[in-house]
């Protein structure tokens, strides 16, 4: 996978956890993450709690040691590297944020459609 792969992996991760922890958790801790892969490093910011810290730290190793040169999505690829459970709630959070995220944008082009 590319440097550029990566980093739009970690950020679409940290963009989805963000939003479902805010939705669904009432403490959010600041912490700063520094991510390293192939030499590179990335460092973000995330706004999370101590469950969602622990889950996207998770889904960052599994991303890190990803063995395909060309990343397909986890849950088409052939062998997963997620533990079930994990995969569960990974999969949930994803889930919860694209339809989040989806109505947001429908909302916002109706309301542009008629101001």
């Amino acid at each position: 996978m590319t440097k550029e792969k990566f980093e739009l992996e970690i950020k679409t991760l940290k963009t989805f956890y963000e939003l479902y922890c805010k939705d669904k958790h009432e403490i959010q801790e600041k912490i700063q993450n520094n991510i390293e892969y192939k030499s590179n490093f990335f460092t973000l910011e995330l706004s999370l709690c101590q469950d969602c810290q622990k889950a996207i730290n998770y889904s960052f190793k599994k991303l890190q040691s990803c063995p395909h040169e060309i990343k397909p999505r986890c849950r088409k690829c052939p062998n997963p590297c997620y533990e079930k459970e994990n995969w569960k709630e990974t999969a949930k959070v994803m889930k919860y944020s694209s339809i989040k995220l989806s109505l947001g944008k429908i909302k916002s082009r109706i309301f542009n459609l008629f101001n």
